[in-house]
């Protein structure tokens, strides 16, 4: 074998979302894609607001000599101004450009991140049901990913994040709303936690930092408002991108944010502008960076979501799945009727629905379902659902 072995074992546990990506393929080929209804990946179906649209084309027409050239690792200093002056607004902290770095979306921002931070053999602490490549981006940099169980609710345990957190523990990595669940963390829940990482880091005497991972932090219903880490913890870092509020994943924009009264601001500051640039990034895309400083806090029609998010929950209800009503985000997290969640899937994809068990996301026991989909999708393939259920009652 060729490849690194290290390589080769990630190979062999990849995602769940990627295989049930290709098992789609062939169901797709072999029924049309019309008659499969697939919920399987995070990818936003709806268009990019018409205000991001126009930004790119200003951007495109007073693009000047050298506007497709290099510029600073962390990013163009009028775009930095302009997300700092959005987080300031946002967060209720004062942010300047020298807080914020723009990056390949929120997998480089991370990557980033854990790359300037991570020693050999340092822990990142996660609640779990958590984003399935985590522990990828962990590895990546020579940490390991230490999973922690949440409530049955998906809402943070203190307790048994307390007891996950150790002399190794360099980071507590959050993502809310979250990827499965849809859950958003508390202000309470932060805060302390936030009072948790202090003791620790104390106890410990090293700094613990709170990553918090937000590409879903627009996407939320029914007036819910998503937290600010930065108000509930000093060592902070947020990571995020564009991706899911304006419909761009595959441009890979997005930005960290460090707190400006981060003990090691500067040295965290210079740390990630090097890793950012050493990991191959160099720099987040330049033409990107000039659009989003034209449209911060923009978002597609959340409505959209909600009206799918209503047409998936109810149409599940009537069939008899359990679940929690998710806060924010495009998934939902069933429980499986029977323990196999795996078997379970495979069950649905009898019924030509394509889903990816909970296992993969650290969650047993239940199914992730992607409802950024046309309605049609969600509307055909809930007699699906009902025949899959009617076989475990």
């Amino acid at each position: 074998m060729t490849i690194a072995e290290e390589i080769k074992t990630m190979m062999a546990g990849s995602s769940w979302i990627r295989k049930m990506f290709e098992e789609g393929a062939k169901l797709k080929a072999q029924h049309g894609p019309e008659n499969v209804y697939d919920f399987s990946l995070g990818n936003p179906n709806l268009d990019p607001p018409d205000v991001f649209n126009k930004a790119l084309e200003t951007v495109i027409a007073e693009t000047g000599p050298m506007g497709h050239g290099y510029m600073p690792n962390t990013g163009y200093p009028h775009v930095r101004r302009a997300v700092a002056d959005y987080l300031s607004r946002e967060h209720g902290v004062e942010f300047t450009e020298n807080e914020v770095i723009m990056t390949c979306g929120a997998a480089g921002a991370l990557n980033m991140i854990l790359k300037a931070i991570l020693d050999a053999g340092d822990e990142v602490s996660t609640p779990s049901p958590y984003f399935v490549e985590y522990k990828f981006y962990a590895a990546n940099h020579g940490g390991t990913l230490k999973t922690v169980p949440t409530r049955p609710d998906f809402t943070l345990d203190i307790d048994a994040l307390s007891a996950a957190v150790t002399e190794r523990t360099k980071a507590v990595l959050i993502n809310s709303p979250n990827n499965p669940t849809g859950q958003i963390y508390s202000e309470e829940s932060l805060l302390a936690l936030g009072r948790l990482l202090t003791q620790k880091s104390q106890a410990f005497g090293r700094t613990i930092y709170l990553i918090s991972d937000e590409p879903y932090r627009k996407v939320v219903y029914d007036g819910v408002r998503v937290p600010s880490i930065f108000t509930c913890y000093r060592e902070s870092i947020l990571a995020t991108s564009y991706s899911k509020d304006l419909s761009i994943p595959g441009e890979r924009i997005g930005y960290a944010a460090v707190h400006p009264q981060a003990s090691y601001r500067q040295d965290l500051i210079g740390a990630m502008a090097l890793t950012n640039r050493i990991l191959g990034f160099v720099n987040a895309p330049a033409l990107m960076q000039r659009a989003v400083a034209l449209v911060q806090g923009a978002t597609v029609d959340i409505s959209a979501y909600a009206r799918k998010r209503a047409l998936l929950c109810d149409g599940l209800a009537d069939c008899g799945y359990t679940f929690v009503r998710p806060p924010g985000a495009f998934y939902l997290f069933p429980q499986t009727p029977i323990p196999d969640d795996v078997a379970f899937v495979k069950e649905l994809q009898k019924e030509l629905i394509l889903a990816v068990p909970g296992s993969g996301f650290g969650g047993p026991g239940h199914f992730r379902l992607s409802y950024c989909v046309d309605d049609d999708t969600i509307v055909n393939a809930i007699p699906g659902f009902g025949e899959a259920m009617k076989k475990f009652h």
